[in-house]
């Protein structure tokens, strides 16, 4: 039961930011035409990835585990909520924006650490792999599948509809976290800020642990850089107003739908570092071939879908690599000093994406995509070798067995 129930508070959670993460880039643009300052909402939208995590990790290992996924789903109620009564009054302002990005991203890195630190609780380490397709599926895939479009739509209409669309799935997903249980966390003497270098020192002193987050947060950047402009590229470039933009997530959405079926199928015969070898090498060339491509919205979209689906099988083997490798009671910081390492650059890269696309085009910012994701490949290819992999498990059996 409860790991049925963890995948519905997982959809219901995804439904809500599906909606907000969509609905906001395009209320931007709707408010100005302003490269740099449309970037600027993904970029104080990124801000509580390398601001909050440490501290959301020290929390997720402090407290019960399902009481801060509740807390998540909350914040992320609240935030929808104002949106929704703003658009209402008429007070929709660019500064506005800015607060309800910043603060939909902060509940996302608690309800995110927070899932990823329940999983291994719910199922054994045989079954990570699998347990994390379906959850990656339903939040990045099935669910976004319906959602893009549907807030395209809703934007369309009103700004407010997405809005109140978000709060209610929001508050469900509230609800359905008081029927999920999690182990009772130890308690901890120490003052809070002494238990982040702990987990942030397991992180970097584990060399596999430490790669595969130097290889996400090149990725990071890349993808932000273009996801900033893409509104914009859209519109500017290929001729498609909302509806047409949250088609073309879709079809990010059906890529990551699509690489589901084949992730575990892929992992067990390629392993871990073979599977990762080859995800990078395809969202180097895949991301290239957005910026030669004509303005061919159909074009962009198949291009789109084989990246995510290739992204989704590096997500994956991630995922599951920090959890494998990670003791239980550092889990939750873990996890969230990879993320402020790894998506702390996502402001940057949001940044960096308005500036060039601003003084070089729109079609340089993909560009630059491919060339920061060419270099997190050679980290790739270099450090996380099948024998990296087989040390790492060496390792963990060896702490794992009584002395």
């Amino acid at each position: 039961m409860t790991w049925g129930r963890l995948q519905a508070v997982v959809v219901s959670g995804s439904v809500g930011e599906g909606l907000l993460l969509t609905a906001l880039p395009l209320i931007a643009v709707s408010i100005t035409k302003d490269p740099q300052q449309v970037a600027l909402v993904k970029v104080v939208g990124q801000l509580p990835w390398l601001l909050f995590s440490l501290f959301a990790g020290v929390l997720i290992d402090r407290v019960r585990r399902t009481a801060v996924l509740g807390a998540a789903y909350a914040v992320l109620a609240c935030a929808a909520l104002a949106l929704a009564v703003t658009d209402a009054v008429g007070a929709l302002t660019l500064p506005l924006l800015l607060g309800v990005a910043f603060v939909v991203t902060s509940a996302q890195v608690l309800g995110d650490g927070t899932t990823g630190a329940l999983l291994p609780e719910v199922v054994g380490p045989d079954r990570l792999a699998a347990a994390n397709t379906r959850l990656i599926l339903i939040d990045q895939g099935a669910v976004r599948f319906v959602v893009p479009p549907v807030a395209g739509f809703l934007v369309a209409w009103s700004a407010g509809a997405s809005a109140w669309a978000a709060c209610a799935a929001a508050v469900l997903a509230l609800l359905l976290t008081r029927g999920l249980s999690s182990a009772a966390v130890t308690p901890s003497r120490g003052h809070p800020l002494r238990d982040i270098p702990e987990g942030l020192k397991y992180l970097v002193g584990t060399r596999l642990l430490l790669a595969i987050t130097v290889a996400v947060g090149l990725g990071s950047f890349a993808s932000s850089a273009w996801l900033a402009m893409f509104a914009l590229y859209s519109e500017q470039e290929l001729g498609l107003g909302p509806v047409g933009y949250g088609v073309l997530m879709t079809c990010v959405a059906v890529g990551w739908v699509a690489g589901s079926f084949a992730v575990d199928r892929v992992v067990v015969r390629l392993g871990y570092a073979w599977s990762m070898r080859v995800s990078q090498i395809g969202t180097v060339l895949l991301t290239a071939l957005v910026a030669v491509l004509p303005p061919w919205p159909a074009a962009v979209g198949a291009v789109l879908l084989l990246q995510s689906a290739v992204i989704m099988l590096w997500n994956v083997c991630s995922q599951s690599s920090r959890q494998r490798f990670t003791p239980g009671r550092l889990l939750g910081r873990v996890l969230t000093s990879h993320r402020a390492l790894a998506w702390g650059l996502t402001p940057l890269g949001a940044l960096v994406g308005g500036l060039v696309g601003a003084g070089f085009g729109l079609r340089a910012v993909w560009v630059l995509g491919a060339a920061v994701q060419l270099v997190a490949a050679v980290v790739t290819w270099r450090y996380l070798s099948p024998a990296g992999f087989r040390a790492a498990e060496e390792d963990r059996r060896s702490a794992a067995e009584p002395a």
